[in-house]
């Protein structure tokens, strides 16, 4: 069981990691524009993924409420 444990916590860091700089790319591209290199247009996918998400009706909705379920736990460092 330790060793679940320890794979569990490597990757919560990782998700810890990857939220992060998702933050940090969404501020960067509200501050520089949307053409950051080795970013992509990261504020473009959410509103994609929002409007994809909002164009389902119910069964984005539920998608939505998954997803929000995954990341409430989620402490950020």
């Amino acid at each position: 069981m330790k060793g679940l444990e320890s794979l569990k916590s490597w990757i919560g860091a990782l998700t810890e990691v990857g939220l992060m700089l998702l933050a940090l790319a969404i501020v960067a591209a509200l501050l520089v524009g949307t053409n950051l290199p080795f970013v992509g247009n990261v504020v473009g996918n959410i509103m994609a993924l929002v409007k994809d998400l909002g164009a389902n009706g119910l069964v984005g909705l539920i998608a939505l409420g998954i997803i929000l379920w995954l990341f409430s736990n989620r402490k950020m460092a």
